[in-house]
């Protein structure tokens, strides 16, 4: 592996399950696969240790299955465990590109994945594993977004890398207002204050709680995994120093 004095040593990355379905309504675009395979496999190549967090909104959405009818904590059990098989397929594109992971879920499947034991994740990123957290917190009522909040203290990751759809934090969302406004940075308060729609308020408040920056940036750009963990500046920081 190749170090070059990174910035960070740990990071969460989250991403979103949509993004895993590409131009497809819905799915895996296997061709999303590999090309995220190889900016992990960049980044990682920097010597930074990288845990992942995937949504599972590609597949199923808890809260849209809850809000058709089904049950909630019947949907958010289903959505939990479409963010596993997301893990999965993440994990084998990992694999084709040379770079060793490991799947953590917190429902136990023990024919698929490991299930989440702390000392154990951080015994694979010693090794220069990447590892995948999958299944949510484990429980219903909370989101993947406080998932990668609640597993970033847990590994006392450096920092969250929020990957979205667009190149960071807008005053309003930039798609339906495009002269909504871009923030460098801002403070975690502000975030929750502003009600901007980064991530979901116990996620925020975790992250704020625990003093981890939330880093979020375009999917969409290739290079900028790479490039946020060489230390450029891109997207917006919510909070730091």
């Amino acid at each position: 592996m190749n170090t070059q004095n990174p910035p960070f040593k740990r990071v969460l990355l989250k991403m979103s399950g949509e993004a895993f379905k590409g131009d497809r309504e819905y799915g895996i675009d296997p061709q999303f696969l590999v090309d995220i395979a190889n900016e992990i496999k960049a980044g990682h190549s920097l010597g930074v240790q990288i845990g992942i967090v995937i949504g599972g909104g590609n597949i199923f959405r808890g809260i849209a299955g809850a809000a058709r009818g089904m049950d909630r904590v019947t949907a958010d059990y289903t959505g939990m465990l479409a963010t596993v098989m997301n893990a999965l397929a993440l994990q084998d594109a990992l694999t084709k590109v040379g770079v060793d992971s490991r799947v953590q879920t917190a429902i136990e499947m023990r024919e698929v994945a490991e299930p989440f034991i702390l000392r154990r994740a951080i015994r694979h990123f010693e090794k220069g594993r990447i590892v995948i957290f999958a299944g949510g917190t484990g429980n219903p009522y909370f989101t993947t977004d406080t998932t990668a909040a609640l597993r970033a203290a847990e590994i006392r990751a450096d920092a969250i890398l929020k990957a979205t759809k667009v190149d960071g934090v807008y005053t309003e969302d930039p798609v339906h207002n495009p002269d909504a406004s871009k923030f460098d940075s801002l403070p975690h308060i502000d975030v929750l204050n502003k009600r901007l729609k980064v991530m979901d308020t116990t996620a925020l408040s975790l992250s704020m709680d625990n003093q981890i920056p939330i880093l979020v940036f375009s999917l969409k750009e290739r290079g900028n995994i790479h490039k946020i963990l060489s230390g450029e500046k891109i997207g917006t920081t919510i909070g730091g120093k």
